[in-house]
């Protein structure tokens, strides 16, 4: 984005227009559409019969129903799901295939219509200008407020909360793109804001229409949530739902929305990351929907395309930190650390992370990369792809049989996930913007490691906090040397850089430290009044120190130099 540029007009003015508004427009007909295509994929199964997928889905439905129950779930499931399980015994088990066929047909379609009818989401114009308008008065009330520090002047003021939303980034692309196919949103995901901060800058800053995407359902089991998010676009997602049936109706949705052209997006990576490190591995259910979306429309002649767009958020600090760090570590030392509550998605919890952002003079850094195609091959403006070489190509191409013809091929179709998730990730790390906290933080908890040697990750993580104190002089050389090295990948287009990366060493120093972790009780680096550098978290360090894992950045600092300058440990 030009720094003389602070919003966007529409790239699709009316909103009656959107391509969400109109699938929810035609909402019982896209619901048929789900369900035929999902019965005639199971129907297309060649080994695996449809009585067994069935009993296999009752069986693990009645399990959830007894061990969790939610309140958003409808009054008669049990009863439902009860059902079904006579009907399927009467008529299906113990029955040669062909015999059971006609009865199994009719019991998957009631249970992938349910599926659809719970998953599918509905859009009004309406809602979603109330939901706008609320937003920018109630963040930009906030702003001001938390800026002046003065209620008494909750009126006044001309802070905008999209000056604290940097987006950077390929936009000039990316809002060409929309007039000549579907645009599939891919971002990193650390917090439980993400999806109302990516909805509020693509909208108000950067004029896209809305966007589908993924809620969870129990997001649903309140009424206010649930009448908002009902009509704002979101679909429904039952993280506990994991029978075969419900999976491959969620494919379904997703495969034909995108194809309908309506923009999608959606975290690759599944779930927030717990390390606080990029995603390496991505799941590949809803992205290979966009690969076989792209094969559907190029077999039908259709010269629409799906585009793939990277997403990298940048966060001084993540609200949910503590928690995910601690689930992490618990994963992967198999240690028994004891797990701290995740209370980031109550109403008070984002209110008083609202509030610390804004009093605190932090940003949040959205870096949209280059738009792909779904092989990952990038595309200009006017949505032509190109190879590694330059070289112009057909996506079609990519889709064809041996007689020149473009028709399904589930197999090749997995492999093309494959390349497309490797390229996401390829482009998480080299749009990754990095800002003074992670440097701060990656030195620092390097220093730490340093100073015990003998001691692996998790013996370090032990160390009690007050019997260490950081070389203030140690973390700036440190900082230096590494910034020497992120220059030089930023020339090679290997990572982005802020500005404040530029600044004078000691300002970017100190700058790092005062941003990192604001918000928590315990803060994983400051200064104190005596001007000693300490840490009242090591797990927090880590967590933040995780921003520039992956890089193989530690080879590129000399930390034995630097661990001459330790401050002796004992206080």
């Amino acid at each position: 984005m030009n720094d003389d540029v602070s919003i966007y007009p529409p790239v699709i003015p009316k909103m009656e227009d959107w391509p969400i508004n109109r699938q929810s427009e035609d909402r019982n007909a896209f619901i048929n559409e789900i369900d035929n295509y999902t019965i005639d994929r199971f129907l297309m199964k060649p080994t695996e019969k449809v009585s067994d997928i069935l009993a296999r889905t009752i069986y693990l439905e009645r399990i959830r129903i007894k061990e969790e129950p939610w309140k958003v779930d409808p009054p008669n499931e049990a009863l439902f799901w009860k059902k079904i399980q006579k009907k399927l015994v009467g008529k299906s088990l113990d029955k040669e295939e062909q015999e059971a066929r006609v009865s199994n047909e009719e019991i998957l379609k009631k249970i992938v219509h349910r599926y659809s009818e719970e998953i599918v989401g509905t859009f009004s114009t309406k809602t979603f200008l109330f939901a706008r308008k609320f937003l920018t008065f109630f963040f930009n009330r906030l702003l001001n407020t938390a800026s002046e520090r003065n209620f008494r002047r909750i009126w006044g003021g001309k802070h905008r909360v999209y000056d604290r939303l940097k987006v950077k980034g390929e936009i000039d692309i990316l809002r060409s793109l929309f007039d000549k196919g579907t645009v599939v949103i891919v971002p990193t995901h650390y917090s439980n804001l993400d999806s109302i901060l990516i909805g509020y800058a693509v909208d108000a800053v950067l004029g896209l229409p809305a966007f589908s995407y993924g809620a969870g359902l129990n997001l649903y089991n309140t009424g206010y949530t649930a009448y908002y998010m009902n009509r704002l676009g979101a679909y429904r997602l039952d993280r506990r739902k994991k029978n075969p049936i419900y999976l491959e109706t969620l494919k379904a949705m997703s495969k034909l929305s995108i194809e309908r052209g309506t923009n999608n997006l959606f975290f690759p990576g599944g779930t927030r990351s717990r390390s606080g490190a990029i995603e390496t591995k991505l799941k590949m259910g809803l992205l290979g929907t966009a690969v076989e979306a792209q094969r559907a429309l190029s077999e039908k002649g259709k010269q629409e395309k799906v585009f793939i767009v990277p997403l990298v958020l940048g966060y001084h600090f993540v609200l949910e930190a503590k928690y995910l760090i601690d689930q992490h570590l618990k994963k992967t030392g198999k240690e028994k650390y004891i797990k701290t509550k995740d209370q980031s998605g109550s109403v008070r919890s984002l209110l008083k992370f609202a509030w610390k952002f804004f009093s605190d003079t932090n940003d949040i850094t959205l870096t949209f990369g280059k738009p792909m195609d779904v092989l990952g091959n990038f595309v200009d403006s006017n949505g032509e792809s190109f190879d590694k070489f330059g070289n112009k190509i057909d996506i079609a191409d990519y889709f064809k049989s041996g007689h020149n013809k473009v028709q399904a091929n589930f197999q090749r179709e997995a492999e093309y996930t494959k390349i497309l998730a490797d390229k996401i990730v390829e482009r998480f790390h080299k749009d990754n913007m990095v800002l003074s906290s992670y440097v701060v933080a990656y030195v620092a908890f390097n220093i730490l490691k340093i100073k015990h040697p003998k001691l692996d990750l998790y013996g370090v993580l032990r160390l009690p906090t007050n019997d260490f104190i950081f070389s203030y002089q140690s973390i700036l050389e440190g900082a230096e040397q590494l910034r020497t090295r992120l220059f030089e990948m930023e020339a090679n287009e290997d990572i982005r850089l802020s500005e404040e990366i530029r600044w004078d060493i000691d300002k970017l120093v100190k700058d790092g430290i005062e941003r990192m972790g604001t918000f928590h009780a315990q803060s994983p680096l400051k200064i104190t009044k005596s001007g000693q550098v300490v840490s009242e978290d090591f797990k927090l360090l880590f967590y933040y120190h995780n921003s520039l894992e992956n890089y193989n950045l530690s080879k590129y600092v000399k930390w034995n130099n630097l661990e001459l300058q330790l401050v002796d440990t004992i206080k």
